[in-house]
């Protein structure tokens, strides 16, 4: 990055980490107006429970915060968004598990809390940019539009989970430790003498700290009295429909998963559909998990406009974790993409997102359909 002219005003979103932390730093650095935030998310009033979550959500995470704030030399403020997180995160991702799909709460996060929210709030207060400290680089692109290029390391980078971002976002938008390693960050980190130097990475869902996906949606609806909407117990079946057993509840099945099924059939038995119209989970073997197509909606296009007629070979990531497989893409309605890998992929599921490359850049995404 070069330096700024005329002292332009970025808002640091930070999270008390790290990463935030170095990326306020560095921006210092390269001479902008630095203000430090802290978006409270986090529901619960209760300081103790707050204090317990932790993540981005708690009150540790203001307090790191506020003390790199001050050993940087840069005004700090926490703003609440409280009311933005619950509808745009929490209560998609409870309405999603009782649809029987499996949501991306994190790409929601981003895309209307961490962007949309802050930076509205932002622009208002007169910044020029928004940062973050995500493993991520916003680039100019030679057609005009702003692109979204993998991190210096493959192993941290967040592009999948920012693939949402619309073009007004981008081009408000600095990632200056994308450019580096974490290790690289930590480093500064260290030298700085910032105590957040080896602090550990926040967990993936900071509101659900117990990882109990299903308890979590159960209280949320007990607490709303909306209790009489949850799907209960139903039927698992084989693929040709047969009957083999009771589940929980819709709610506590993802697709691939093994584990928690407590079923007596002999061999590994995998979750391969889930019918909420009928109240099933389907159950097949291994080999049944395996897809070489699916389709997509809701649709963000980054490195270009829209694929129109032509279809276009990409590399697609299926979840946060894969490492990507080749496919070829093409639009087979307004808001629907065709995908079909050139070999079978490991649990495609609902309600996730697929994410398309071109080499380091993203060309786009949108949320699996089937």
């Amino acid at each position: 990055m070069n330096q700024s002219e005329n002292k332009k005003t970025v808002v640091v979103g930070m999270s008390g980490g790290v990463d935030s932390s170095v990326a306020a730093w560095l921006l210092l650095q390269q001479g902008y107006d630095v203000i430090g935030v802290t978006m409270q998310i986090w529901q619960d009033e209760e300081e103790e429970v707050q204090e317990e979550n932790g993540g981005c959500c708690g009150l540790s995470a203001v307090e790191d915060a506020r003390r790199v704030a001050h050993q940087l030399g840069i005004p700090y403020y926490v703003m609440n968004f409280k009311r933005e997180f619950k509808r745009h995160v929490m209560d998609y991702f409870v309405e999603e598990y009782l649809k029987g799909r499996t949501p991306n709460p994190c790409i929601a996060c981003n895309r209307y809390v961490k962007w949309e929210s802050l930076l509205t709030r932002s622009m208002a207060i007169g910044a020029d940019y928004i940062a973050t400290g995500h493993y991520a680089q916003v680039e100019r692109l030679p057609n005009g539009r702003y692109g979204l290029r993998k991190s210096a390391t493959d192993a941290k980078d967040q592009t999948y989970a920012l693939y949402n971002l619309t073009q007004e976002q981008l081009a408000r938008t600095l990632m200056p430790v994308g450019e580096y390693t974490k290790d690289e960050i930590r480093r500064m980190a260290r030298e700085l003498g910032l105590n957040v130097a080896h602090k550990a990475d926040s967990q993936e869902i900071c509101f659900i700290p117990d990882h109990d996906y299903a308890r979590f949606i159960e209280n949320q609806m007990a607490s709303e009295n909306q209790s009489s909407r949850l799907p209960g117990p139903g039927n698992f079946v084989d693929l040709q429909g047969n009957i083999i057993g009771q589940h929980e509840g819709i709610t506590h099945y993802t697709i691939g998963q093994r584990r928690g099924l407590r079923l007596p059939m002999g061999e590994r038995a995998f979750v391969v559909e889930i019918r909420p119209e009928t109240n099933e989970v389907v159950i097949g073997k291994g080999e049944d998990v395996f897809t070489d197509h699916l389709m997509c909606d809701k649709l963000n296009w980054i490195a270009i406009e829209g694929l129109g007629n032509e279809s276009m070979m990409v590399t697609a990531k299926i979840r946060y974790g894969h490492k990507g497989a080749p496919c070829q893409i093409c639009q087979i309605g307004e808001d629907l993409v065709a995908c079909r890998f050139l070999e079978p992929v490991r649990a495609v599921t609902p309600g996730q997102a697929v994410v398309f490359y071109d080499g380091d850049y993203v060309i786009g995404g949108g949320t699996i359909l089937k």
